[in-house]
């Protein structure tokens, strides 16, 4: 099986409705220990991918290129280049093509994960988005017993909201919330779980329950 440019589209339109839904979620979280705009931000800038998606013709590549170029416009903070950076090297690494195939996704972990860190100058531990993509990345790496796109993604959402969910134990270093040094421990990374939705709407999308 593989994922055609149609289900892309539709993995980001609707991963455009679950931030509109859970805005106030990960504004909340935000104000804990950020600014307090991750939410706004994130559904303001899929917003915009969404309507840049309305009349779109190109393959699958070009489609992370568009949401790419959509977030580091429209994105504020450090969220849309940190997400731009990681849609960038995903379309750079399936250039051209039609369809993802099962055997697509490692390479496009990777890239996304080696992305982040790069132009995050991030690194895992530190509370950050890096440490849902760099995990994501290194256990497809190791895994090559998935029967199927439907079990890969729900591997992916599933390994991504536990991720996610153990920023809480983490310490921030990076950005505003290392300010608050211990007192950021308890409190789950804004950007972990809006990449956790990330995968969990690719997972509504592909294989829903």
């Amino acid at each position: 099986m593989e994922m055609d440019v149609k289900q892309m589209v539709a993995w980001f339109r609707h991963y455009a409705d679950v931030l509109d839904d859970q805005k106030a979620l990960l504004t909340e979280l935000d104000a804990a220990i950020g600014d307090g705009d991750h939410g706004a931000n994130m559904a303001r800038g899929w917003r915009a991918v969404k309507e840049g998606l309305h009349e779109f013709s190109g393959n699958v590549g070009d489609s992370f290129m568009l949401v790419s170029k959509t977030l580091i416009s429209k994105v504020g903070g450090a969220s849309g280049p940190l997400y731009g950076t990681a849609f960038l090297r995903m379309g750079m690494a399936v250039k051209g093509k039609d369809a993802i195939e099962l055997s697509d996704w490692p390479k496009l972990l990777q890239a996304a994960s080696d992305g982040i860190a790069q132009r995050g100058k991030v690194s895992g531990g530190e509370k950050t988005m890096y440490d849902v993509w760099k995990p994501l990345s290194d256990g497809l790496m190791l895994r090559d017993d998935f029967e199927g796109e439907q079990s890969l993604v729900r591997w992916l959402a599933q390994t991504a909201a536990a991720k996610a969910e153990e920023t809480k134990e983490l310490r921030a270093t990076k950005g505003r919330a290392a300010y608050l040094g211990e007192r950021s421990v308890g409190h789950p990374d804004p950007g972990a779980v809006s990449t956790s939705l990330l995968f969990k709407s690719l997972q509504s999308t592909l294989a829903p329950d």
